[in-house]
């Protein structure tokens, strides 16, 4: 790293090199590796200058290499936007794209450090496209830096930037008004921005941020403080980053929590139970209590790197630890065997977070497909990952006016309040309490992309309220007074496929053999139950969710269920099947290929929906998603209806 770098204005350089260092290396070294870490975000609109900023604290904190340096000077020449002076944006946008546009896309991590702390800054996009990678880069920041170029004032990137910096939870907020050399360093100009933020940010709930006049390009109050601007009287923007309380102070007095990671079983004579911690301290002795389970055991050992310098063995105390605290990763031994494994969360015994399975949560939407209320997601919470369906939003939030607006879903880029509920229990805490344990992602079990990022509010009295009543009579009780194994036969297929002739021909079947069945058909189905459904995407998943539902039910009666659904989506497919135990439900493909289907036409619906009478009509403007691996797959082409019943009934016998 050199050590020769020369600013390239006026700005006198602010870091020397500790005298430490020259006296006893070790004890440098000592106090280097214990700095404490800041983690912050640059954010605002396009073309207020955050890449440059970065740029700028990377060559000021003498973070570039010679040979980066040379490149950054070709590249300047080659590409830049300065006139032939150094770009520092060019430091930090390294996609091709970025570069000819001259914008940010994606999230970019700098490491630096100063003399006082250590640093990892993350540069996120300006463009509204691209906010789902902003959300992505304040998930992990203490602090926000909300760039304004001096010129422009506020705009709709500041507001929607500075409310989801708010929303997840960043309370340091720098009002960095950039550009200042662009207006001729006039306070006037500072002065109203910063009147205009103020009143903005009292509105969404922003008590304090701290306002700084700069020039990324120039180094105005950026390392130092600037002779041009003789009426700012506050710090320098390093100053303020090097001096601001980071979070994991205010972690380490809140109650202890560790999510469990790993379960550390490295020979038969150790089992211990590896994780960061979140929030609290512990220390051997403490009493602690193991969530939802409820468990409780005391601490035996914690134990880390034996020496600092390898994995933990489990059988040395090289690496025991009297006390842990937020921020450290470390393996947890108990004394008593009690079970404990990923996902659960180690808490102090007497105060330990709530358990759930309903909650009111904000969720920012970062998919370009919209979210469908109903469907089944993978909820991912610290080390936890459960299925979720969130229901559709109470309001969502319009950034630049804070109104409350009605919605039926949401959308790229929104936000919005709504209730969401897992297929079992969890730990958690409020957002606001613990960033940990309170936020989450949503992934769509189809295609695996993250498709949204939340926040818990609160859970919902009614997981507290409603508890499920045992019985004497279960569902295998029910099962042997009718001497069969209960099933769902899962009909799916394209309209005019003839699924519903198929599983009449089977049911009559399993009759003559006298089996106890039960056929919900589609259209019997929307004239009662689901009568008050449409054919909307999410009206389709609701549907299936509900004959899901009391088709579970049917089947813990001892019944053998047949339904008759087009039911298009696996998602949905694939939420019934998780209801049951393996091997009960069976999913039977109809396979008819659409031309045929609509050759037939019985109902003379694809007609009405070719014409553009009926609309989301599967197979021609809504779509249709195959089963992938079905148990069974007819073809009503090559088979009749009574070939088909005949084959499905060989497949699923025999039935006791």
């Amino acid at each position: 790293m050199t050590d020769t770098l020369t600013q390239p204005d006026s700005q006198a350089p602010i870091y020397q090199t500790d005298a430490l260092i020259a006296q006893d290396i070790d004890a440098y070294l000592d106090v280097h590796q214990h700095k404490t870490m800041l983690r912050f975000i640059t954010c605002g609109s396009v073309d207020d200058g955050k890449s440059t900023l970065i740029g700028r604290l990377l060559y000021d904190s003498k973070m570039i290499f010679e040979d980066q340096l040379e490149a950054l000077q070709a590249d300047s020449k080659r590409v830049g936007t300065q006139g032939g002076e150094i770009d520092f944006a060019l430091l930090v946008d390294g996609l091709a794209a970025e570069r000819e546009q001259g914008i940010t896309i994606d999230v970019a991590y700098r490491f630096f450090a100063t003399e006082k702390r250590k640093f990892i800054v993350a540069d996120t996009p300006g463009h509204e496209q691209y906010t789902r990678n902003m959300v992505t880069g304040a998930s992990t920041a203490d602090l926000a830096v909300i760039l304004i170029d001096a010129r422009k004032g506020i705009l709709t990137q500041t507001r929607r930037h500075s409310y989801l910096a708010h929303l997840i939870g960043i309370r340091n907020i720098v009002l960095a008004v950039n550009k200042m050399d662009l207006v001729g360093y006039d306070q006037a100009v500072f002065d109203k921005i910063v009147a205009d933020y103020a009143a903005f940010a009292q509105s969404i709930g922003i008590s304090a941020f701290t306002p700084i006049p700069i020039s990324g390009f120039k180094g105005d109050n950026i390392t130092a403080r600037s002779d041009n601007t003789p009426w700012y009287q506050g710090p320098t923007l390093m100053a303020h980053l090097e001096s601001v309380e980071v979070d994991a102070t205010t972690a380490a007095a809140k109650p202890f929590r560790m999510p469990v990671q790993w379960v550390n079983r490295p020979n038969l004579d150790f089992r211990g139970f590896a994780g960061l911690i979140a929030s609290g301290s512990v220390k051997p002795g403490d009493a602690v209590r193991v969530l939802p389970s409820g468990k409780t055991s005391t601490i035996s050992r914690i134990v880390t790197m034996p020496g600092g310098t390898g994995p933990a063995s489990g059988t040395g105390g090289d690496g025991d630890l009297d006390e842990a605290i937020a921020g450290q990763s470390v393996t947890l031994c108990f004394a008593d065997e009690i079970d404990c494994s990923r996902g659960d969360v180690i808490a102090v015994a007497d105060n330990p977070p709530e358990v759930s399975s309903q909650f009111e949560a904000t969720i920012v939407w970062m998919d370009d497909e919209a979210m469908l209320p109903g469907r089944p997601y993978w909820l991912k919470i610290g080390t936890q990952s459960v299925s979720a369906t969130v229901q559709a939003p109470k309001y969502v939030v319009n950034v630049n006016t804070m109104e409350h607006l009605a919605a039926k879903t949401l959308d790229l880029n929104a936000i919005g309040i709504a209730e969401l509920a897992t297929d079992k229990p969890i730990s958690f805490e409020p957002y606001a309490d613990n960033r940990t344990l309170g936020g989450f992602i949503l992934i769509d079990k189809i295609s695996n992309r993250t498709v949204a990022a939340g926040m818990l509010h609160f859970s919902l009295r009614r997981a507290q309220n409603v508890h499920w009543q045992a019985t004497d009579i279960g569902r295998e009780a029910h099962a042997q007074l009718k001497n069969q194994l209960p099933r769902i036969l899962w009909f799916t297929g394209l309209s005019g496929s003839g699924k519903s002739t198929i599983a009449n021909e089977v049911e009559k079947r399993l009759a003559l053999m006298n089996r106890h069945t039960f056929l919900l058909d589609g259209d019997n189905i929307r004239h009662g139950l689901n009568k008050d459904l449409g054919f909307t995407e999410a009206d389709r998943i609701e549907n299936i969710r509900r004959v899901g539902e009391v088709a579970k039910l049917m089947a813990d009666a001892g019944l053998i269920v047949l339904t008759a659904f087009i039911s298009p989506f696996r998602a949905e497919r694939d939420m019934v099947r998780e209801m049951l135990p393996d091997g009960e439900f069976i999913e039977i493909f109809v396979d008819t290929p659409l031309e045929v289907a609509e050759a037939r036409d019985v109902k003379g619906l694809y007609k009405k929906a070719r014409s553009g009478a009926l609309k989301n009509f599967t197979g021609i403007d809504s779509p249709y998603e195959a089963p992938t691996s079905p148990e069974i797959r007819v073809n009503t082409v090559e088979m009749t209806p009574e070939e088909a019943a005949e084959h499905i009934i060989r497949k699923i016998m025999p039935l006791k």
